[in-house]
């Protein structure tokens, strides 16, 4: 038999009378109270997941409160133990502290002081319970989910998508907002699909100059045009049996976009200065973060290549659509980051967890992974125009030597890289580093930087 996981408070005493007046103090403050009169056989009828507290005197007939903090703890250590203990037991008390107790209370006790520390403790066990559902949800996963972190609907329906999907050979037009996560879906068809053992070959169209993006393309001949000395193999071609991603389609030319139509249509290619046709066996994602009906109807995209492209069309919900998805995905990066720098891993407290959800994300994922690191790194952030710091509520202070002075480092190079940047106000670069202003000067003045070693102006904005 286990105890239902409504009730909140255990309380364990062999004095019935000390028992029943503790019982109704919990009980008039609204707490569900499970009285005994003993300790044994409490451990078997506890989930490792009760969501509850054990209040238990130390000196009892049986077994005592020392012996049931440890077979509670065998079993969950992180499960809060209360201990009373009566005057001059005191020393026993501070051994049951170092083994793990969460407090104690010395007879007699004033009610308001039970109860204080009866609700911390359930506090802090819904704390521990919310990060443990977060790390079961982030460990129970199987290989799309792993790369595709959350367990909303939106997400659940994409997976479910990108799952009939990858089995095909159609092409696909993946739809999200910048930092979504276009490449990942992008790679996850890839690989669940029969050409895994394909190259997947990604090429971002808008970061590519209009007078090199046929060449990257489709490739060139030499003497195709001045400069062109040797053969080059295009993207298309070097994908030939995998997959190519095409991000950023809608920035490329209307020129550009005839060419990549006619590829699509006939699966072959002629490089540039060429006359030999070479056949294609590619799969091609494209992404864009553009409506390109829209875009299509305004002139900027052919619309014979938007009806081409949306034959199988995959859109990836923004993150202020996914509710707790962002605790979830903000953990994961904030875990990985924290085993990367060598650092402990940090739980999320209360006020951060809402800060999170409140966020509206306009960065999405990538700004999301961004404020994960400067939490393992115990930075402070700043979202929503609210700022809190790493760790447990506060900043972490990492072991002295040369682990300290790395993070320092990191920070110096994060604020000395952004400076770099040029930055025409104060203002511009504290909100580029996601800190507010205040905190910028304190930083600066830490690391001995100044504003105008990035080359801006540094009277165009005062510091607050």
């Amino acid at each position: 038999m286990t105890i239902d996981n409504r009730i909140q408070v255990v309380l364990i005493d062999d004095d019935p009378h000390l028992r029943q007046a503790l019982s109704q103090t919990l009980d008039l403050a609204g707490l569900k109270i499970l009285p005994l009169a003993e300790a044994k056989g409490l451990a078997a009828q506890l989930e490792r997941d009760w969501p509850g507290v054990v209040v238990s005197d130390i000196r009892m007939p049986g077994m005592d409160g020392l012996e049931l903090l440890t077979e509670l703890h065998a079993q969950d250590p992180e499960l809060p133990v209360l201990l009373i203990t009566g005057h001059g037991d005191v020393p026993l008390a501070v051994q049951a502290m170092r083994a793990g107790a969460y407090d104690f209370l010395e007879k007699p006790f004033a009610s308001d002081a039970l109860l204080d520390s009866v609700r911390r403790a359930l506090d802090l066990r819904r704390l521990v319970l919310d990060n443990r559902s977060l790390r079961l949800a982030l460990s129970d996963r199987n290989e799309l989910s792993t790369r595709l972190v959350g367990q909303s609907a939106q997400m659940l329906r994409l997976r479910e998508q990108i799952g009939a999907l990858a089995a095909t050979k159609a092409d696909v037009l993946i739809l999200g907002e910048t930092g979504a996560g276009k490449e990942v879906v992008a790679r996850a068809l890839h690989d669940l699909s029969s050409r895994r053992n394909g190259p997947f070959v990604a090429i971002n169209a808008g970061a590519l100059a209009e007078s090199v993006v046929e060449s990257e393309l489709f490739g060139h001949e030499p003497g195709a045009f001045t400069g062109a000395q040797k053969r080059r193999i295009g993207k298309f071609e070097f994908a030939n049996g995998g997959t190519l991603f095409l991000d950023e389609i809608e920035s490329m030319s209307l020129d550009v976009q005839v060419k990549l139509l006619r590829m699509l249509q006939e699966r072959v290619v002629e490089r540039l200065g060429g006359n030999q046709l070479i056949p294609l066996d590619i799969r091609v994602i494209a992404a864009t973060k553009e409506d390109l009906r829209q875009a299509a109807d305004q002139g900027r995209f052919r619309a014979d290549l938007y009806y081409r492209l949306n034959v199988a069309p995959l859109r990836i919900p923004p993150l202020r659509e996914r509710g707790e998805d962002a605790l979830m995905l903000f953990q994961h990066f904030a875990d990985e980051a924290s085993a990367r720098h060598g650092l402990p891993p940090h739980e999320l407290q209360p006020g951060q967890r809402a800060l999170l959800l409140r966020h509206n994300w306009p960065g999405n994922v990538r700004e999301l992974q961004n404020a994960a690191e400067r939490f393992a790194l115990g930075l402070e952030l700043a979202l929503d125009n609210s700022a809190f710091e790493g760790g447990a509520g506060a900043t972490v202070e990492v072991l002295s030597g040369g682990l300290s002075e790395q993070v320092e480092n990191f920070e110096k190079t994060l604020i000395a890289a952004e400076l770099a940047r040029s930055h025409s106000s104060v203002r511009s670069l504290a909100e580029a580093l996601g800190i507010p202003r205040k905190t910028l000067h304190d930083k600066l003045r830490k690391h001995g930087l100044n504003f105008a070693d990035g080359g801006a102006h540094s009277h165009t904005d005062e510091l607050d």
